[in-house]
């Protein structure tokens, strides 16, 4: 089992923008740089399987949202003017 199954989802991105800040700071060695870097990176994948598998849920449990209709209902059409004057 690897480190990043035992984060949460906001556990990891937490940590994936302490390593960009310290990245950021440029007082690193080439090593320690690197290290950080294939850490972000494994924190990156980590977080992008965590959104993809929240997104296949919610695909699951509401077709239609994804879509962006309400479920269940359709856009009202008025229907076109009769020329009988009733």
């Amino acid at each position: 089992m690897s480190e990043e199954e035992h984060l949460t989802f906001e556990q990891a991105l937490a940590e994936l923008e302490q390593l960009v800040q310290e990245m950021e700071s440029g007082n690193l060695e080439l090593e320690r740089a690197l290290q950080l870097f294939e850490r972000g990176m494994e924190l990156v994948r980590y977080c992008n399987e965590q959104l993809e598998a929240a997104e296949l849920r919610v695909r699951q449990l509401a077709p239609d949202a994804v879509s962006g209709e309400e479920p269940g209902l359709t856009p009202f059409e008025p229907p076109e003017p009769s020329e009988e004057p009733w």
